[in-house]
């Protein structure tokens, strides 16, 4: 077979068979990874940067390689985790330049692309260090750019060769990897990357890949080795996620944190930044981030911690380098593609019940369409709580990348989540599951599961965050108004009584989930301006005076409207650089208030 040219669909095809085949190196991969510090984890990061891509390019239809090729790379922006991850955006983010404007290309062509996305990630890099992803992309540049075939089977032959020989050569350039007895751990996902295109081209794509027995059985070269404290002076792998209208340029972020860490990778790409550093000082590095636009994710995660955890795993003889503490929740917390992929957090999916039509929420059926699909169909939709299928499911993915579970799911006074979930836990065999009742939903359940990820990355135990979420939840709440009772009436939590009063006088609620998780009225106001601002004065005087550390969250059913103006009101009352996590309502929740609802959340966190 000989392929003469690559169009959208052929492109599109190629990627998310490189893709698959790369996440099925995950756990060779965060085996081997000893470099810049002995984490375990780049092929964890290497996993959750092409499923974002993967998730993309799905769907996608488009004819145009430079359309595939953008959405490729702004993925893979969105997605990115680690190193590796950051390295393999700016690679994508160069080659999709070099195909921009062509609906199909020639090998020639797609060669300088290629060439394109190496030099983009070389300048990219502010200390570039040979023997990674960086040395292998160049080198396979150079072969691409060097070959004169016309067939594209041909070409990736070559260029799987070659790849593979520059990554035999990595531990000749880094000392660390020579040392250890491994190869570069993101330069071989970047091979395995080609590789997975070529053995879709070639016809033999396997189905799975098993490490060597000899592999499985020795521990994790990654344990094995000493946290090089002497080269890696920091303690916290940071990165961050910022959207913006006037983001400065690349060089002036790298600039401003040049002396704050190292590993430093950042990425300007529209109106997105995204940064990666190891630092000391975390909390620093997100100030300065809020001050450029809207600081949409952060983590901070302990890689003393981490390198702790996996010479435990090699102690008690388990196969994978994992975290000490993976987080789960459900699709009623309200939270956004963005975070979950940012704290690598597994989703329950809840189920919605619409007719005949039974859909997982979040998969099965998008957030707008379903805001969509509320204000076109007069039926009522009704929500069930998750197959216990689906759950042992998610813990069993969860399990894969942490020693413990940890879930934290919709309160156990309004859903039957919660029972489900311990069911599942008290059989499951993969590893502990430690249960947390968020006593909410929505964004405040969201927000107590952003902290839980939080600590779970500065290495608290699971027993020790289950602990201070409940001690956050009982000094944090949620509240909310309605554009009609007419789903509240449905769900049994509104009397029609009560319903058919406030319509006839033009009362709008204002309710709140109690410490308890119960929904109970708050206030009520005439009008839906009075509400807004009773709704406020409500959240203002629940927040202790002094309070110093605090985060909000904002949830809207088909109302988007609303998130900038009060967004501006809460840091026009809080301060500039408070945190404010916003989203659409999940079809679990719009469902239950119908559209116009919204609602905001805060979570005190003061001791």
């Amino acid at each position: 077979m000989q392929i003469h040219y690559l169009d959208g669909s052929r492109l599109r095809r190629a990627l998310l068979a490189a893709c698959d085949y790369a996440q099925q190196q995950r756990d060779e991969l965060n085996r081997i990874n000893v470099f810049p510090v002995p984490d375990g984890d780049t092929g964890t990061n290497l996993t959750l940067t092409v499923r974002a891509i993967a998730d993309t390019l799905a769907p996608s239809r488009s004819r145009s390689v430079s359309e595939v090729a953008r959405g490729a790379a702004d993925a893979a922006v969105m997605g990115a985790r680690g190193n590796c991850g950051m390295m393999l955006s700016h690679f994508l983010l160069g080659f999709a330049e070099g195909l921009s404007g062509y609906e199909r290309v020639n090998t020639s062509e797609f060669s300088c692309a290629f060439h394109q996305g190496a030099k983009s990630l070389r300048d990219a890099l502010d200390k570039p260090v040979e023997g990674t992803i960086l040395t292998v992309t160049h080198d396979t540049a150079v072969a691409a750019t060097q070959s004169s075939v016309k067939d594209f089977v041909a070409l990736l032959e070559h260029l799987v060769k070659e790849a593979r020989d520059s990554l035999e050569r990595t531990p000749d350039l880094l000392h660390v990897l020579k040392t250890a007895g491994v190869v570069d751990a993101g330069a071989k996902g970047f091979v395995s990357l080609l590789e997975g295109a070529l053995y879709l081209v070639d016809g033999s794509l396997p189905t799975s890949v098993e490490s060597p027995v000899h592999q499985r059985v020795l521990a994790s070269p990654a344990s094995l080795m000493e946290y090089p404290v002497s080269q890696e002076r920091f303690r916290f792998c940071t990165e961050a996620l910022v959207h913006g209208d006037s983001l400065p340029t690349q060089a002036s972020v790298q600039s401003r944190l040049r002396d704050t860490g190292d590993s430093m990778i950042v990425i300007r790409s529209n109106d997105v930044l995204k940064i990666h550093i190891h630092t000391d000082e975390p909390e620093q590095i997100f100030d300065y981030l809020r001050g450029l636009g809207d600081l949409v994710t952060h983590k901070a995660e302990d890689m003393r911690a981490q390198h702790r955890t996996i010479q435990r795993a090699a102690e008690g003889h388990i196969q994978l380098a994992r975290r000490a503490v993976s987080v789960v929740t459900d699709s009623a917390a309200d939270l956004s593609e963005e975070i979950l992929r940012a704290h690598g957090i597994h989703v329950i999916p809840l189920l919605l019940i619409d007719g005949d039509q039974s859909y997982r929420a979040g998969i099965d059926i998008a957030t707008e369409e379903f805001h969509k699909k509320l204000e076109d169909d007069s039926r009522l939709p009704t929500t069930s709580q998750p197959s216990r299928a689906d759950i042992t499911k998610t813990y069993s993915r969860a399990a894969e990348e942490g020693e413990a579970v940890l879930a934290v799911l919709a309160a156990s006074t309004l859903s039957g989540t919660f029972a489900a979930g311990e069911a599942a836990a008290s059989g499951f065999q993969g590893a502990n599951v430690y249960m947390a009742d968020s006593l909410s939903a929505s964004v405040l359940q969201g927000l107590l599961v952003v902290k839980a990820c939080e600590l779970a990355e500065l290495g608290w135990q699971p027993e020790e965050i289950v602990k201070e979420i409940t001690r956050v939840r009982a000094q944090s709440g949620i509240l909310f108004t309605v554009q009609t009772l007419k789903r509240l009436i449905a769900s049994g939590r509104v009397g029609s009584g009560q319903a058919l009063l406030a319509r006839l006088l033009g009362i709008k609620p204002v309710l709140e989930i109690d410490k308890h998780g119960h929904v109970t009225s708050a206030g009520k106001a005439i009008g839906v301006t009075r509400a807004r601002s009773q709704l406020m004065k409500l959240v203002e005087e629940r927040i202790p005076e002094g309070t110093k550390h605090l985060r909000f969250g904002i949830f809207h059913v088909g109302m988007p409207e609303i998130i900038q103006p009060i967004k501006d009101k809460l840091r026009g009352r809080y301060g500039s650089g408070v945190e404010v996590l916003a989203a659409p309502a999940t079809p679990v929740i719009a469902t239950h208030l119908g559209i116009g609802a919204w609602g905001v959340a805060y979570l005190v966190e003061d001791a």
